[in-house]
Parts: C-alpha cells; sequence; structure tokens
C-alpha cells in the first residue's frame, strides 16, 4: 500500500472525558490506519470504546493526545456516517431524507432526489421512497440510513452498531446495504460491532476492550495492515 492510500491516520490517539479524579479514558493511545478498500470490523463490548474510537476517526470528537489525520481525503465531507440509531428527521419521508444531505451540500433538488432514489434502490428500499420514518421498520429505516450514505459518494463508511438494535436476519441485511454501498462507491468500511458474526463478514477485526485497540482474529497480515504496521 502507498501513502497515497491511506485515508485515515489514527497515531496513539487518547480521549479523555472530563478532568482530575472524575476523567474517564474512552480510548487509550490507539493507532489505525483507514486505507482505501478497507472492510474492517472493531469488536467489542457495550462500554468499551468502539463509538469514542469512532467519532475520532470521523472528527466529531479531538483526540486529547496524539493525532487523527486524513491524508487521503480531501475533507471531512469525504466521511459518511451511518449511527446505530437510524436518525431520520420524522417531517420527510424517505426520499427526501435520503437526500437531505446532498440538498445541504448545495445539489439541485431534482439531481438530489434522483441520486437519493439511486441509492434506496441499491439497498432494497425504492418502494419506500414516499413513506414517513414513522410507517417503516427499524431495519427498514437502518437501510435508508445506509443509502443516505451511499448517495453521498462517501471515501469512508462509519457504521457505530448499525445491527444493534436489531434481530439476525433484518440485521444482515442491514450489513448487506452497508457492503452495497461500500462497493457501489468504492469506499473503505469499518464498522463497530459486538456481534462476532458481523465481524465475520469483514475482511480485517481489531478488538476493543476497556479503550485500548489490539487486533484480533484476522489473518496477521490483514491485523498489521490496519493497525498500521508493516506487514
Amino acid at each position: 500500500m502507498s501513502p497515497a492510500d491511506v485515508l485515515i491516520d489514527c497515531r496513539d490517539a487518547a480521549l479523555t472525558f472530563g478532568r482530575g479524579p472524575n476523567a474517564v479514558v474512552a480510548v487509550h493511545g490507539a493507532a489505525l490506519r483507514v486505507h482505501a478498500g478497507d472492510r474492517l470490523a472493531i469488536v467489542g463490548p457495550s462500554g468499551s470504546g468502539k463509538s469514542s474510537l469512532l467519532h475520532l476517526l470521523a472528527g466529531l470528537e479531538q483526540p486529547t493526545s496524539g493525532s487523527v489525520t486524513w491524508p487521503g481525503l480531501s475533507g471531512l465531507r469525504d466521511i459518511g456516517l451511518v449511527f446505530q440509531g437510524d436518525s431520520l428527521i420524522p417531517a420527510l419521508d424517505i426520499v427526501e431524507n435520503t437526500a437531505l444531505p446532498l440538498v445541504l451540500n448545495g445539489m439541485s433538488d431534482d439531481r438530489a432526489r434522483e441520486a437519493a432514489l439511486s441509492a434506496l434502490a441499491l439497498v432494497g428500499t425504492a418502494d419506500l421512497a414516499d413513506r414517513l420514518p414513522e410507517e417503516i421498520s427499524g431495519g427498514q429505516a437502518q437501510r435508508v440510513a445506509a443509502a443516505r450514505v451511499l448517495a453521498q459518494a462517501p471515501r469512508v463508511i462509519l457504521a457505530d452498531e448499525p445491527t444493534g438494535r436489531l434481530d439476525h436476519a433484518t440485521g444482515g441485511r442491514v450489513l448487506d446495504a452497508l457492503l452495497t454501498a461500500a462497493d457501489e462507491t468504492g469506499a473503505a468500511l469499518v464498522v463497530t460491532t459486538h456481534d462476532p458474526a458481523v465481524a465475520a463478514r469483514l475482511t480485517a477485526r481489531c478488538t476493543m476492550r476497556n479503550g485500548r485497540l489490539t487486533s484480533a482474529d484476522s489473518t496477521e497480515a490483514d491485523a498489521a495492515h490496519s493497525l498500521g504496521e508493516p506487514s
């Protein structure tokens, strides 16, 4: 891999909330590189620091020490985020929800709607375009959230426990949608999860425990690649 393939470079990044005796260290000196084409699972139980690490990678939080840079991206708009909740706006129908980020970035309504409809079709939810969020299931809403990211054509997709609130079959369809989104856009995909079955569908895995990131059950080469070590 050349340096140009490194999209996100996280070097000994730590994140602490609060100060003094009440301070909580959410992430301890994490080292991680996300490369073009990566399919990476960050695995760990609830409270292990996975979401905090993802927020650092997305630029939503600034590291207390260490650094996070985005050498292969033209800006944070190249990152698409899928949160655990579907985060759809109740007053907008599904196609409007999907098109909203594009409209906010200056795309015309017609072009944004066309891109949104194409993205919804790719994740199997085009038939929901005119419905309101309250009229669809949780699993459908998560697939719509994936479509919203797909419509933006990001270079990195970060998904925070996207199947955590869903049954196994529905979660599998959501993961299918995320993999489709990544394949269609050529994006790297990073998924946090506590589910080994979800992690097994990605090609590289790391584990997060008590705020510390280490390699897990990926191949030695995959783990070294994802953790930014020479393989």
